[in-house]
């Protein structure tokens, strides 16, 4: 009898036991030994998560993937490029095979682009929409709809989490997933994002979802949606809910929308005390001007504030938020790209407000831990005193441009004191290290959405 055991045969049970004891890069590589160990990876317990990166060279990966892996895992987040017919039906395959699992917990749909093809649509469609016709509506919700709606009636387990991606495409369809939701567990559900990022920012249909079907989401900790969505009666309904993160996107004002009233927030900050309010306005042109008017109110419980390409600063509506939210306020972000013909400069507009903004939001608000401002030319003097304000409990001071009246040889002080306060080496960002999307003036609207996208999904609770 050979006394050298046969190491490649061992027990499925004993494997599984040393598996466990293995981080998952070790078990990778330990399954290399054999086909056998190879088979006994394959387990739920060892496979939490993927994700598909769609593309025709991840044609492989991806089969794999739907053959090995996606019917034991937990959690997936599908990317893919929404303007690229290929990839936009190689992710319905991918959904309809995962419609399928009985295991799914948790799905992230996350197009890379805000425009969507579909088969036999124009060009022009393709590059900048303005409305969906019954041919793309049929295909989204044959492909794309269904298979989530069939996911959202399962049972056993229910789904968790549903993140569609800021797609427009697919959140018109959210009041048809929640319905389907409440057909199975809606009180499972832990975070729903249906907040978008439109196609054409100044022309788009409206969504809309009844305040009722959220009634039942009663383990809802995580929210994205429209303002266009948003009312009090929503709120009303939301302030029932167990809301950690609100996140409202800002796009058009509609002129029917009535906004929500100071007493609605009042009374949906004092049943939800902890909850996170974000709030993003995505190309909102018109909405950047009535900010400080129509949208924000006091009784907000707003902890961060992003403001991506609506192409002008509102330094009313900078000064309003040092008024009246100095006790939540923890980010202000204002990104713009940079215009050739003209420097927008924060020092021109900041005239009419009497003092630095800026300075006056880091004095009152004491919880403030990022300052992010691209695309307008900032007074140096102004960021010091912002940095002695704030302090190392300023975690992120990010901007790109400084008054250029100031000769560069002269700029060295401010950027020594401002690093001596902040507590690191500090500068502002240059050409070599601004994305690209941030120059100059005019940013194709692909590239410019892909950074919006990425941007703004770091906003979501992990």
């Amino acid at each position: 009898m050979s006394s050298n055991p046969n190491w490649g045969q061992l027990p499925t049970l004993v494997l599984t036991n040393v598996f466990q004891h293995l981080n998952h890069r070790d078990r990778l590589n330990a399954s290399r030994i054999s086909w056998h160990w190879r088979s006994v990876i394959f387990q739920p317990r060892f496979f939490k998560r993927i994700q598909f990166d769609v593309s025709r060279e991840q044609n492989k990966k991806i089969s794999f993937y739907l053959q090995k892996l996606a019917h034991i895992v937990s959690e997936v987040k599908i990317t893919f490029d929404s303007s690229n017919l290929y990839d936009v039906e190689l992710t319905a395959e991918i959904l309809f095979k995962l419609s399928k699992s009985s295991r799914l917990l948790s799905l992230t749909i996350c197009p890379k682009n805000a425009t969507w093809v579909t088969p036999g649509i124009s060009m022009r469609r393709q590059l900048r929409a303005t409305a969906y016709s019954e041919e793309e509506w049929n295909y989204i919700l044959k492909l794309f709809v269904q298979p989530v709606k069939a996911l959202l009636t399962r049972t056993n387990p229910s789904l968790r989490m549903l993140d569609l991606g800021c797609s427009e495409s697919l959140a018109l369809h959210a009041s048809e997933f929640l319905t389907a939701s409440c057909t199975a567990k809606p009180q499972h559900l832990e975070r729903l994002c249906f907040a978008t990022v439109k196609q054409d920012p100044g022309h788009y249909p409206l969504g809309l979802i009844e305040p009722s079907l959220f009634e039942k989401c009663t383990m809802l900790r995580v929210l994205t949606l429209d303002y266009d969505i948003m009312c009090d009666d929503m709120l009303q309904t939301l302030q029932l809910l167990p809301l950690r993160q609100l996140i409202v996107h800002v796009h058009g004002i509609d002129e029917d929308h009535f906004g929500l009233s100071e007493e609605a927030w009042a009374s949906f900050r004092s049943k939800n005390p902890s909850t996170e309010l974000h709030l993003t306005l995505v190309c909102a042109y018109e909405a950047v001007d009535i900010l400080h008017t129509h949208i924000l109110r006091p009784s907000m419980p707003l902890t961060h504030l992003k403001v991506l390409f609506c192409e002008r600063i509102n330094c009313d509506a900078l000064e309003y938020l040092s008024r009246h939210y100095k006790d939540t306020l923890r980010s202000m972000v204002w990104v713009d790209s940079m215009r050739i013909e003209e420097y927008r400069n924060i020092m021109e507009l900041v005239l009419r407000t009497e003092q630095d903004p800026l300075v006056m939001m880091a004095w009152r608000c004491k919880k403030l831990e990022e300052i992010i401002i691209h695309g307008y030319v900032l007074d140096p003097h102004n960021l010091v005193g912002v940095s002695r304000l704030r302090g190392r409990g300023l975690k992120c001071l990010e901007v790109s441009r400084i008054d250029l009246s100031i000769p560069s040889v002269m700029m060295a002080p401010f950027i020594e004191e401002i690093s001596a306060q902040l507590g690191k080496r500090w500068s502002p960002l240059d050409a070599k290290t601004l994305p690209a999307v941030l120059g100059f003036y005019p940013v194709a609207e692909e590239l410019r959405d892909r950074y919006i996208l990425n941007y703004i999904r770091k906003d979501i609770m992990q």
